[in-house]
């Protein structure tokens, strides 16, 4: 069927209403603000195809999925299944960027781990994984006659007595081990302090350096014994292994993972996917879990009149009658007592000392004096401090009415530990191009475009699509052949996606921009972008004025999306009042002739060139050129005054 045929539909102010939409074509309904284009557009044509694509799935399924209620029509034939694309913002979640919308970010973290070059957070240096048969060459490389001992690490500068652990080393029948860096017998009596750290290692063999050279057709006893050893010490030690030398005790570790050898302690494990995202504990910064940003309580906000005293309720939080009179005030009472201030003082003429044991609490012993219905008496307690309640009280509460009204007392503050990059330190280490993966989404889609051109060899870029658009180039090193032949499917992946987004006027964004903080013309946009990059065929879109807010100059590059969208085999019904986007459509649907009940009429239909010809057509009026808006001879004159927009 090449058509979409509707009859009757008489959704909100819709007079019975029939036409036929032709499809795999760009339809673009127009006409006055409420003369039923939405009606039509969504809620009868978009309502149907989705609700029959939704009845056709199991019934498990279904109850995953809000059902649509039927349209007043009485038939449509030709629907396809229908994706709306409206104008609605994103959802306002703190851990939606335009990275993760778009799925650009979910490829970057599978090019930066399988790419990614691992440095120590501590002294950049890079780091590079070894395998075993690299540890056993290098070992075998070492001065003739070298004596050395092979090391498992198991427990390495940690508090305890670590009774399990010795016992475990006995019974797994090993003679000989080192703690604290003294090599004993495993038959000695060893105790260990628990309140100091430790380092406890087993000692898996001692060798001596010699014939360990590979010998073609020959077995070689002495290297298949340091072969076995270092497999059995990379077992037990987890992937890692000292090698000690006996004469210098001169220590080299070798690990599987990535180890610094100067700061054995900064491992980074097997890289994945999921290590970098912020949304997975493998990878989130550990004090703010992700979100680049804590709440922290404002001073300024908890004493807003540093006149008043405690007695005045000076401490804004607790200056309700209620506290004022209960527990909060006996125990200021209390620590007033005890530091020797009044409850009288004007909170400016406190002692700093004082205002910091009130605001950050006290560990001195208070005896507070409290009746209640259930308690009537004194007892024992120390001052918690109104910040390090407040903190509490937000962490541990489940009512959201509570959280609410202590948040008015916090600010949103840049992560101490993170700096508000959202990731553990050590993922943040590793680099692509010199760059980490939180350096590039903070970079504009046009700025990341070019960095992902610039990391492709130059021999192969001519076979990048949409490579013409990029200017200029970063100073990177490209990837080596071996590394681009491993991620080439995801760099193209991610500039032909980063492409739409440059094609629906979006270069001004960074992939790190929240998504609760786009406009409802910049969601939809994103939206449709990441439609084309799904390349479905055979679907029906319906899309709400997608050239709201858009610059004249970008009107191009998304009429050639849609036009995109369209020749990937899909039917594109657009609502839509852009001159531009008008002419450029293949069929034209005008609703009127005026606004709620004087709408819901087809005023005319057909191509571009047909609505112009119509003289019942209101735009093929403006299009023809009869009727036009007069742009006014006379401006109306400042007042001299200005606003300034920092």
């Amino acid at each position: 069927m090449d058509a979409i045929i509707v009859k009757g539909a008489r959704m909100h102010n819709l007079k019975n209403v029939d036409v036929t939409i032709p499809r795999n074509k760009l339809t673009v309904i127009t006409g006055l603000s409420g003369s039923g284009k939405s009606s039509l557009a969504f809620d009868t044509i978009f309502a149907e195809g989705q609700r029959r694509y939704v009845e056709s799935l199991s019934a498990y399924a279904r109850q995953f999925i809000a059902q649509m209620e039927k349209p007043e029509v009485e038939s449509i034939e030709g629907l396809s299944p229908a994706i709306s694309i409206d104008q609605k913002t994103s959802p306002r979640t703190p851990r939606s960027t335009v990275g993760t919308v778009t799925e650009i970010y979910d490829y970057m973290r599978l090019l930066w781990a399988k790419a990614g070059s691992v440095h120590c957070t501590v002294c950049g240096r890079q780091l590079t994984q070894q395998s075993s048969t690299q540890i056993i060459e290098t070992i075998a490389q070492m001065p003739e006659g070298t004596k050395i001992f092979l090391l498992s690490p198991l427990v390495e500068g940690r508090k305890g007595s670590h009774v399990k652990i010795l016992d475990l080393i006995r019974r797994e029948g090993f003679v000989r081990m080192r703690v604290d860096g003294q090599i004993v017998t495993t038959d000695e009596e060893t105790e260990l302090d628990p309140k100091k750290s430790h380092t406890i290692e087993i000692v898996v063999d001692r060798l001596i350096v010699r014939d360990l050279e590979v010998k073609e057709g020959q077995s070689n006893p002495n290297r298949t014994r340091l072969a076995d050893s270092v497999e059995l010490a990379l077992k037990k030690g987890e992937n890692s292994i000292i090698v000690l030398e006996s004469d210098t005790n001169k220590e080299t570790r070798f690990s599987e993972q990535f180890v610094c050898p100067d700061h054995p302690n900064e491992a980074v494990a097997q890289l994945e996917p999921r290590n970098f995202s912020f949304n997975s504990p493998h990878g989130a910064c550990e004090v703010c879990h992700g979100l680049g940003a804590i709440l922290q309580v404002d001073e300024a906000v908890l004493i807003p009149n540093p006149r008043l005293s405690l007695s005045e309720g000076a401490v804004h939080p607790w200056a309700t009658s209620v506290s004022r009179m209960g527990f909060t005030t006996r125990l200021l009472e209390a620590l007033a007592e005890r530091l020797g201030f009044s409850m009288d003082t004007p909170w400016e003429k406190l002692a700093p000392e004082e205002r910091e044991a009130i605001l950050h609490g006290s560990a001195e012993k208070l005896m507070v004096a409290f009746e209640s219905e259930k308690f009537d008496g004194n007892y024992e307690t120390s001052f918690e401090g109104v910040i390090p309640n407040l903190e509490r009280r937000h962490r541990e509460t489940d009512s959201s009415y509570v959280r609410q009204q202590i948040e008015e007392y916090m600010l949103e503050l840049p992560c101490p530990s993170c700096q508000g990059r959202r990731l553990k330190k050590e993922i943040l280490g590793v680099t692509v191009g010199d760059r980490n993966i939180v350096d590039v989404t903070d970079l504009s889609v046009a700025q990341a475009k070019a960095f992902f051109v610039a990391l492709v060899p130059e021999a192969k870029r001519k076979t990048i699509p949409g490579i013409a658009t990029v200017t200029h180039l970063p100073a990177i090193t490209p990837l080596s052949d071996y590394a681009y032949a491993v991620v080439n499917k995801i760099l193209r992946e991610i500039i032909a996606r980063l492409s739409f987004l440059e094609n629906v006027g979006l270069t001004y964004l960074t992939l790190s921009r929240s998504a609760a903080t786009l406009s409802g013309g910049e969601a939809q946009r994103i939206r449709l972008a990441t439609q084309i990059g799904s390349a479905l065929q055979g679907v029906l879109y319906v899309l709400d004025e997608p050239s709201i807010g858009l610059h004249q100059r970008d009107n191009a590059r998304l009429i050639a999306t849609l036009t995109r969208l369209r020749e990937l085999g899909n039917t594109v019904i657009v609502v839509e009042h852009d001159e531009e986007t008008m002419r450029a459509a293949d069929f034209l649907l005008e609703i009127g002739p005026g606004a709620g009940k004087y709408g819901g009429e087809i005023v005319a239909q057909g191509t571009p060139e047909e609505i112009v010809k119509n003289p019942a057509s209101v735009t093929g009026q403006y299009l023809s050129g009869k009727k036009a808006i007069p742009v006014p001879d006379k401006r109306r004159k400042g007042n001299g005054k200005s606003l300034t927009i920092r």
